[in-house]
């Protein structure tokens, strides 16, 4: 199926991004641009438009997905909120946010299909070292942060497993987390024991 006219650069690419994730979790990445281009509905032409080779792909892709996920954690930002762990609270909400168990194993399929590829490696480090830098700077204690966002990056994927390993609701959990990046009495006993 050819471009329809009329459809706007930006939403080609989105479709395009869109049937890149699909074709990747599903086929791997030895899966072609052509097999990209016909899951769009696109011509490969087209699809070479806006991404002149596989590699630029992918690229845009794993970008896609790492700039989507900070776009929500500001999203999730309280204007109003301006003590001490702001940024991670917003961070918790996304990760914790209602996430269905195929949605789960689509992203995590995903992720185990790019990270084959050693470039998209390292972005995901970049990634990673942008968020410890920017959550660091947060005024959190090192502790309480690190506890709070493994919680929140574990809590987040364990639909992938079928559920958690407690009964305790999501929202429950989420609402922990927070209390325990605003606590100040925790934070000191949480404090690595020296000796």
């Amino acid at each position: 199926m050819a471009r329809k006219a009329g459809r706007p650069p930006e939403e080609t690419r989105r479709v395009l991004l869109g049937a890149a994730a699909a074709v990747f979790r599903d086929r791997g990445v030895s899966a072609t641009l052509a097999d990209v281009a016909r899951r769009a509905g696109v011509s490969k032409g087209g699809l070479l438009y806006h991404f002149a080779t596989k590699d630029d792909l992918v690229r845009a892709l794993v970008q896609d997905v790492l700039d989507s996920f900070r776009a929500d954690v500001a999203a999730a930002l309280d204007p109003e909120d301006t003590e001490p762990g702001k940024l991670t609270r917003a961070y918790v909400r996304v990760s914790l946010r209602a996430h269905d168990a195929d949605e789960v194993r689509e992203i995590t399929a995903l992720i185990a299909q790019l990270t084959t590829i050693p470039e998209v490696v390292a972005l995901a480090k970049a990634d990673a070292g942008h968020w410890a830098a920017t959550l660091a700077e947060d005024g959190l204690p090192p502790t309480v942060l690190a506890l709070v966002v493994s919680a929140a990056d574990g809590a987040g994927f364990a639909a992938l497993w079928g559920g958690a390993s407690h009964t305790l609701p999501a929202r429950d959990v989420e609402h922990g987390l927070i209390r325990l990046t605003r606590d100040r009495d925790l934070w000191a006993l949480l404090a690595p024991s020296e000796g």
